[in-house]
Protein backbone atom coordinates (compact mmCIF):
# COMPACT_ATOMS: atom_id res chain seq x y z
CA UNK A 1 0.00 0.00 0.00
CA UNK A 2 1.09 3.49 -0.95
CA UNK A 3 0.02 6.95 0.53
CA UNK A 4 -0.69 9.06 -2.72
CA UNK A 5 -1.28 12.89 -2.14
CA UNK A 6 -2.55 15.23 -5.51
CA UNK A 7 -1.59 18.45 -5.80
CA UNK A 8 -3.46 20.80 -8.40
CA UNK A 9 -2.51 23.33 -10.97
CA UNK A 10 -3.39 26.93 -11.12
CA UNK A 11 -7.34 27.59 -11.20
CA UNK A 12 -8.17 23.87 -10.20
CA UNK A 13 -9.35 22.54 -6.56
CA UNK A 14 -8.88 19.30 -5.58
CA UNK A 15 -12.28 18.64 -7.75
CA UNK A 16 -10.11 17.90 -10.85
CA UNK A 17 -8.75 14.27 -9.12
CA UNK A 18 -12.67 12.89 -9.05
CA UNK A 19 -11.65 10.15 -11.84
CA UNK A 20 -8.19 9.73 -10.30
CA UNK A 21 -9.17 9.16 -6.84
CA UNK A 22 -11.55 6.06 -7.08
CA UNK A 23 -8.85 3.88 -9.01
CA UNK A 24 -6.16 4.89 -6.30
CA UNK A 25 -8.39 3.68 -3.35
CA UNK A 26 -9.84 0.36 -5.28
CA UNK A 27 -6.30 -0.85 -5.50
CA UNK A 28 -5.60 -0.39 -2.29
CA UNK A 29 -3.87 2.68 -1.93
CA UNK A 30 -5.28 5.79 0.58
CA UNK A 31 -4.93 9.30 -1.60
CA UNK A 32 -5.92 12.84 -0.45
CA UNK A 33 -6.29 15.23 -3.20
CA UNK A 34 -5.46 18.92 -1.43
CA UNK A 35 -7.14 22.05 -1.92
CA UNK A 36 -4.70 24.95 -2.20
CA UNK A 37 -5.82 28.57 -0.22
CA UNK A 38 -7.87 30.44 -2.14
CA UNK A 39 -9.10 28.16 -5.14
CA UNK A 40 -11.40 25.57 -5.02
CA UNK A 41 -13.65 25.14 -2.28
CA UNK A 42 -10.95 27.33 -0.93
CA UNK A 43 -12.09 30.30 -3.29
CA UNK A 44 -13.62 32.24 -0.37
CA UNK A 45 -9.84 33.01 0.52
CA UNK A 46 -8.88 35.01 -2.21
CA UNK A 47 -8.78 37.93 -0.73
CA UNK A 48 -6.58 36.89 1.94
CA UNK A 49 -2.90 37.42 1.37
CA UNK A 50 -1.47 33.74 -0.42
CA UNK A 51 2.21 33.23 -1.25
CA UNK A 52 3.93 29.96 -2.86
CA UNK A 53 4.81 29.33 1.03
CA UNK A 54 1.16 29.29 1.94
CA UNK A 55 0.80 26.66 -0.46
CA UNK A 56 3.51 24.99 0.41
CA UNK A 57 1.93 24.91 4.33
CA UNK A 58 -1.47 23.40 3.05
CA UNK A 59 -0.06 20.63 1.55
CA UNK A 60 2.76 19.84 4.17
CA UNK A 61 -0.16 20.04 6.78
CA UNK A 62 -2.17 17.29 5.29
CA UNK A 63 1.40 15.31 5.37
CA UNK A 64 1.35 15.87 8.71
CA UNK A 65 -2.34 15.52 10.29
CA UNK A 66 -2.84 12.28 7.84
CA UNK A 67 0.86 11.02 9.40
CA UNK A 68 2.38 10.03 6.36
CA UNK A 69 5.72 8.72 6.06
CA UNK A 70 6.37 7.65 2.83
CA UNK A 71 4.25 9.48 0.04
CA UNK A 72 4.15 9.82 -3.74
CA UNK A 73 3.48 13.81 -4.03
CA UNK A 74 2.34 14.46 -7.17
CA UNK A 75 1.85 18.21 -8.66
CA UNK A 76 0.42 19.50 -11.53
CA UNK A 77 1.67 22.06 -13.51
CA UNK A 78 2.14 24.95 -11.24
CA UNK A 79 1.98 22.82 -8.16
CA UNK A 80 5.52 21.56 -9.37
CA UNK A 81 6.68 24.68 -7.31
CA UNK A 82 4.17 23.54 -4.25
CA UNK A 83 5.93 19.69 -4.52
CA UNK A 84 8.78 21.39 -4.75
CA UNK A 85 8.93 23.46 -1.38
CA UNK A 86 7.54 20.79 0.23
CA UNK A 87 10.29 18.08 -0.77
CA UNK A 88 12.72 20.46 0.74
CA UNK A 89 10.97 20.89 4.12
CA UNK A 90 9.94 17.29 4.77
CA UNK A 91 12.03 14.76 2.27
CA UNK A 92 12.25 12.06 4.51
CA UNK A 93 8.31 11.73 4.42
CA UNK A 94 8.06 11.22 0.71
CA UNK A 95 8.60 8.48 -1.14
CA UNK A 96 8.72 9.57 -5.06
CA UNK A 97 7.61 12.91 -6.14
CA UNK A 98 5.90 13.43 -9.44
CA UNK A 99 5.74 16.39 -11.82
CA UNK A 100 2.49 16.03 -14.01
CA UNK A 101 2.92 18.04 -16.69
CA UNK A 102 4.54 20.59 -14.21
CA UNK A 103 7.01 23.24 -13.56
CA UNK A 104 11.03 22.07 -12.31
CA UNK A 105 11.96 25.20 -10.46
CA UNK A 106 15.71 26.04 -9.44
CA UNK A 107 16.65 27.38 -6.22
CA UNK A 108 15.35 30.70 -6.42
CA UNK A 109 12.81 30.59 -8.90
CA UNK A 110 9.39 31.71 -9.05
CA UNK A 111 6.45 30.25 -11.33
CA UNK A 112 6.94 33.34 -13.27
CA UNK A 113 10.73 32.75 -13.66
CA UNK A 114 10.62 30.42 -16.98
CA UNK A 115 7.67 32.12 -18.60
CA UNK A 116 8.27 34.00 -21.67
CA UNK A 117 8.34 38.23 -21.37
CA UNK A 118 4.82 38.39 -23.11
CA UNK A 119 3.30 36.12 -21.04
CA UNK A 120 5.05 37.82 -17.47
CA UNK A 121 3.93 40.79 -18.59
CA UNK A 122 0.33 39.80 -19.65
CA UNK A 123 0.00 38.37 -16.25
CA UNK A 124 1.38 40.88 -14.04
CA UNK A 125 -1.16 43.26 -15.93
CA UNK A 126 -4.00 41.08 -14.76
CA UNK A 127 -2.34 40.55 -11.28
CA UNK A 128 -2.61 44.59 -11.04
CA UNK A 129 -6.07 44.76 -12.13
CA UNK A 130 -7.97 42.31 -10.32
CA UNK A 131 -4.95 40.95 -7.63
CA UNK A 132 -5.47 37.55 -9.19
CA UNK A 133 -5.05 35.81 -12.56
CA UNK A 134 -8.31 34.95 -14.39
CA UNK A 135 -8.73 31.28 -15.18
CA UNK A 136 -7.10 29.97 -18.38
CA UNK A 137 -9.75 28.75 -21.21
CA UNK A 138 -9.87 24.66 -20.72
CA UNK A 139 -8.93 24.71 -24.29
CA UNK A 140 -5.36 25.71 -23.52
CA UNK A 141 -5.59 22.24 -21.82
CA UNK A 142 -6.27 19.95 -24.64
CA UNK A 143 -10.13 19.80 -23.46
CA UNK A 144 -13.10 20.49 -25.16
CA UNK A 145 -16.97 19.37 -25.28
CA UNK A 146 -18.44 18.38 -22.15
CA UNK A 147 -14.84 18.10 -20.20
CA UNK A 148 -14.08 21.16 -21.13
CA UNK A 149 -17.40 22.84 -19.90
CA UNK A 150 -17.01 21.12 -16.86
CA UNK A 151 -13.79 22.66 -15.85
CA UNK A 152 -14.77 26.28 -17.43
CA UNK A 153 -17.63 26.21 -14.92
CA UNK A 154 -15.28 24.66 -11.69
CA UNK A 155 -12.63 27.02 -12.20
CA UNK A 156 -11.60 30.08 -10.06
CA UNK A 157 -8.94 32.77 -9.92
CA UNK A 158 -5.57 32.14 -9.25
CA UNK A 159 -4.43 34.22 -6.10
CA UNK A 160 -1.79 36.67 -7.68
CA UNK A 161 0.25 36.62 -4.74
CA UNK A 162 2.09 33.15 -6.31
CA UNK A 163 3.07 34.21 -9.24
CA UNK A 164 6.40 35.83 -8.23
CA UNK A 165 6.81 34.45 -5.20
CA UNK A 166 10.45 32.89 -5.41
CA UNK A 167 11.15 29.80 -3.94
CA UNK A 168 14.19 28.96 -2.06
CA UNK A 169 15.61 24.97 -1.43
CA UNK A 170 18.11 22.57 -1.19
CA UNK A 171 17.88 21.42 -4.86
CA UNK A 172 20.80 18.35 -3.94
CA UNK A 173 18.13 17.48 -1.10
CA UNK A 174 14.69 17.48 -2.96
CA UNK A 175 16.29 16.11 -6.31
CA UNK A 176 18.11 12.90 -4.87
CA UNK A 177 14.65 12.15 -3.95
CA UNK A 178 13.19 9.48 -7.11
CA UNK A 179 11.38 11.06 -9.21
CA UNK A 180 9.16 11.62 -12.37
CA UNK A 181 8.30 13.77 -14.90
CA UNK A 182 4.97 13.09 -16.46
CA UNK A 183 5.04 14.88 -19.88
CA UNK A 184 1.52 15.67 -21.73
CA UNK A 185 2.55 15.90 -25.16
CA UNK A 186 -0.64 16.01 -27.58
CA UNK A 187 -1.35 19.39 -27.57
CA UNK A 188 2.02 20.59 -25.21
CA UNK A 189 1.84 23.49 -23.38
CA UNK A 190 4.16 25.98 -24.19
CA UNK A 191 4.54 27.16 -20.58
CA UNK A 192 5.76 23.90 -19.41
CA UNK A 193 8.98 23.99 -22.54
CA UNK A 194 11.47 24.54 -20.24
CA UNK A 195 10.56 21.79 -17.60
CA UNK A 196 10.48 18.95 -20.57
CA UNK A 197 13.83 20.14 -21.79
CA UNK A 198 15.46 20.22 -18.33
CA UNK A 199 14.18 16.42 -17.15
CA UNK A 200 15.46 15.06 -20.27
CA UNK A 201 18.81 16.73 -20.29
CA UNK A 202 19.82 16.01 -16.17
CA UNK A 203 20.49 12.13 -14.95
CA UNK A 204 18.16 10.87 -12.45
CA UNK A 205 14.81 11.80 -14.33
CA UNK A 206 12.46 8.76 -14.99
CA UNK A 207 9.82 10.58 -17.80
CA UNK A 208 6.49 9.19 -18.91
CA UNK A 209 4.94 10.33 -21.95
CA UNK A 210 1.16 10.27 -22.62
CA UNK A 211 -0.42 11.51 -25.63
CA UNK A 212 -3.04 13.99 -23.92
CA UNK A 213 -3.18 17.77 -23.39
CA UNK A 214 -2.17 19.47 -20.01
CA UNK A 215 -4.99 18.33 -18.17
CA UNK A 216 -4.16 14.45 -17.89
CA UNK A 217 -6.54 13.53 -14.82
CA UNK A 218 -9.62 14.97 -17.08
CA UNK A 219 -9.14 14.01 -20.80
CA UNK A 220 -6.52 10.44 -19.79
CA UNK A 221 -7.19 9.41 -16.18
CA UNK A 222 -6.94 5.57 -17.29
CA UNK A 223 -3.43 6.77 -18.73
CA UNK A 224 -2.32 8.44 -16.07
CA UNK A 225 -3.86 6.28 -13.36
CA UNK A 226 -1.93 3.49 -14.72
CA UNK A 227 1.35 5.68 -14.29
CA UNK A 228 0.79 6.62 -11.07
CA UNK A 229 -0.22 2.83 -9.92
CA UNK A 230 3.46 1.78 -11.36
CA UNK A 231 5.42 4.34 -8.65
CA UNK A 232 3.12 2.53 -5.88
Amino acid sequence: MADYVLVHGAWHGAWCWKRILPGLWQAGHRAFAVSLSGVGERAHQIGTPITLQTHVEDVARVIEAEELDAAVLVGHSYAGMVVTGVADRMAARIRHLVYLDAVVPNPGESWSSRHSPETQRDRRAQISQHGSLPPAAPTAFGLDGEDAAWVQRRQTPQPGGVYDSPLQFDGARVFSLPKTFIDCTDPALPTVAASRQRVRSEPGWQVVEIPTGHDAMISAPRELLAALLALA
